[in-house]
């Protein structure tokens, strides 16, 4: 079986070499062959190339000889044409055949220009019979393309549109097709809702039908602007311009609103390379006019309208403004009145009114706030600035000024004096209303000034301005509180002198005492918690503990004056005491430590009356008494019934 199977396997071998031998033989002549018919298609390319070549050549020359012929035949068709009008007999079917419009016109058109260049003594007439039918046919296209547009065939509009590109009634074509899409179009009232939808309607359109629909577009833009625009907003201001100042500027404000924000939606569409110029070319053209003076009127019309409300808010309390701080021997009076305090000449009496109202305020502020707006918009960037320091000066003339200075003076000299009797006090009432005002003049001054003045060298001078007003007022204030304050002290002065007796202190019998403090401390504690209170009410932050110190230190000066008048028992020491205490409980309702310290160190020294003559020195070392002057400590041992300087300087020292 081994030798059978390798023998088989032998000629096996054999075989497939042979075969091998034979592939390689026929891979050999395949490889010669492809050779060859690469030799062929090299051959054949360049056979190609040069008929290519020579094809390309003979192309030329025939188009060199047949753009001539081609020029000729049209010259002699044009020659032709050019026959029939100088015969005056139109026998063509062209210019006859409506249909055959387009090709008439492109006829017309040629000969149009070579008319143009035949001398005119020669030619005049077919000049003139060109030209006619040149004007006639231009006439048919146009006739043709409104047609087309009433009908809405876009592709016929768009056919003519192209004819008449090369005409010269091209303008008049796009002043057509202008005029027919505004028919219908401002049936609402809305002129600028109308024109905007008009805009968004042809923008989609004109496209389809021109070659250069942006120019369309702006044209049709300029004319919406120049006429609908223009004479809506001449209508409506030239009719109040003189007559009607605040419905003129509202109008203004409203109509140039209205326009730019109409050009705002425009700028979306293509209008050429600088839509922003065009349009601000064409806003301006409508609004320089009414913009020129425009702060004039502003200005004006702020002025007039602050100073009705004033008045009539004067006229409503059925009061004259009376001129305050009108120099000379009033103005000497009023400074010597704020420096000293004395009583120069009667104070008016006022009935309680402050002069100050918050509708006014209210009024005012909201008037400048559309100044503000308006000036915002319709100023020139340049001019913003200082047009918005005009505005500010005229609240701060009437508001500051006519309004809330007024009400101060007129409340400073309605203060009565120290010593007048049942005064009544309202400057507290003038003052918690001025800064309630000056909180809302000053949230207009951030909110709507700032805004307007931030990037300009006039927010210093604004600044400065407000706060030059701010001193000017405070310097007021701190004069009619301090005089109030004065005059709270001289009315309790008064209550002290008429019901405090000598023999509250110095009883005729100590052994039948009942009350615990004396009518004298019971009105005054009661008055003191009046005025507290209402000082609370009318002021706020740090400026409530200042002033209430103040009042504290002189409340407490006038008592210790006031005990320093009297010579005590030992019962009427003890009614001291419990006067003092009630004194002290009243001084808590200040919530000033100093206040209070006050009034305890006063509760130590009237122990001083009480105390048995061997203690004295004891109570005087006490805490409450160790660090006073020992004059103070000796003046109130004096004011013992009892003391005897021989007798008590033992103990005391």
């Amino acid at each position: 079986m081994d030798e059978r199977i390798q023998r088989k396997v032998e000629k096996l071998e054999h075989q497939c070499q042979k075969e091998a031998k034979e592939f390689a033989r026929k891979v050999q002549e395949l490889q010669k062959s492809n050779q060859v018919a690469f030799q062929h298609f090299q051959e054949l390319d360049e056979h190609i190339s040069y008929v290519a070549t020579k094809v390309c050549h003979l192309g030329d020359q025939l188009e060199g000889v047949n753009t001539p012929r081609q020029r000729a035949v049209e010259a002699e068709k044009l020659m032709t044409y050019f026959n029939e009008f100088l015969d005056g007999e139109l026998r063509s079917d062209v210019f006859n055949n409506p249909e055959k419009i387009k090709e008439a016109a492109d006829i017309i058109q040629k000969l149009h220009l070579i008319a143009q260049e035949l001398p005119f003594d020669r030619f005049a007439e077919v000049k003139s019979k060109i030209a006619s039918k040149y004007h006639d046919l231009e006439h048919q296209l146009i006739q043709e393309f409104t047609s087309a547009q009433r009908r809405g065939e876009i592709s016929r509009m768009r056919e003519v549109a192209a004819v008449l590109l090369h005409f010269k009634g091209y303008s008049h074509c796009v002043d057509v097709y202008i005029n027919q899409c505004q028919e219908g179009a401002y049936l609402k009232y809305d002129i600028f809702e109308n024109s905007a939808v008009l805009c968004q309607r042809v923008n989609r359109e004109v496209g389809d039908v021109f070659s250069n629909p942006e120019i369309v577009l702006a044209k049709l833009i300029q004319n919406i602007f120049e006429v609908k625009i223009q004479s809506c907003v001449k209508e409506q201001l030239d009719e109040c311009r003189k007559s009607d100042a605040e419905q003129y500027l509202k109008s203004l404000y409203d109509l140039y609103t209205r326009t730019t924000g109409l050009s705002s939606r425009l700028m979306e569409f293509n209008l050429g390379t600088d839509k922003q110029t065009f349009l601000s070319k064409l806003i301006k053209s409508i609004f320089i006019s009414y913009l020129e003076n425009y702060i004039d009127v502003e200005t004006a019309y702020l002025r007039s309208r602050s100073s009705v409300i004033l008045q009539r808010y004067y006229d409503s309390k059925n009061h004259q403004k009376r001129p305050i701080g009108g120099g000379g021997i009033q103005d000497l009076k009023e400074r010597i009145r704020q420096r000293t305090n004395l009583p120069l000449g009667p104070s008016i009496d006022t009935h309680g009114e402050t002069f100050l109202s918050q509708e006014v305020v209210v009024n005012l502020l909201q008037e400048t706030k559309h100044a503000f707006e308006r000036c915002h918009k319709l100023s020139d960037p340049s001019d913003l600035p200082k047009n918005a320091f005009r505005i500010f000066s005229i609240l701060v003339d009437y508001l500051c000024m006519e309004h809330i200075d007024y009400a101060l003076e007129i409340g400073l000299v309605a203060i009565p004096s120290p010593d007048s009797k049942n005064a009544n006090l309202y400057f507290f009432d003038v003052v918690h209303q001025a800064n309630t005002i000056f909180h809302l003049f000053d949230k207009q001054f951030n909110d709507h000034l700032m805004p307007l003045i931030s990037s300009s060298p006039k927010l210093t001078e604004c600044l400065q301005k407000k706060k030059e007003i701010i001193e000017q007022m405070e310097v007021k204030l701190d004069t009619g509180i301090d005089r109030t304050v004065n005059c709270m002290v001289g009315q309790m002065k008064q209550i002290l002198a008429a019901e405090q007796k000598k023999t509250d202190f110095k009883p005729e019998d100590e052994n039948n005492v009942l009350i615990q403090y004396t009518t004298a401390c019971v009105k005054v504690c009661l008055y003191v918690r009046k005025q507290v209170e209402k000082i609370r009410n009318s002021m706020d932050g740090k400026n409530v503990d200042t002033v209430l110190m103040e009042l504290g230190v002189r409340f407490h000066r006038l008592i210790y004056e006031h005990l320093q008048q009297f010579s005590y028992s030992s019962m009427g020491g003890m009614l001291a005491i419990c006067d003092v205490a009630e004194y002290r409980r009243c001084a808590k309702d200040f919530k000033i430590p100093l206040v209070l310290q006050l009034f305890d160190t006063l509760h130590s020294l009237c122990n001083l009356l009480v105390v048995a003559p061997d203690n004295l020195k004891q109570v005087c070392s006490g805490e409450q008494l160790a660090n006073l002057d020992k004059n103070i400590l000796h003046s109130f041992v004096q004011l013992r019934a009892d003391y005897r300087p021989a007798r008590l300087a033992r103990h005391f020292s």
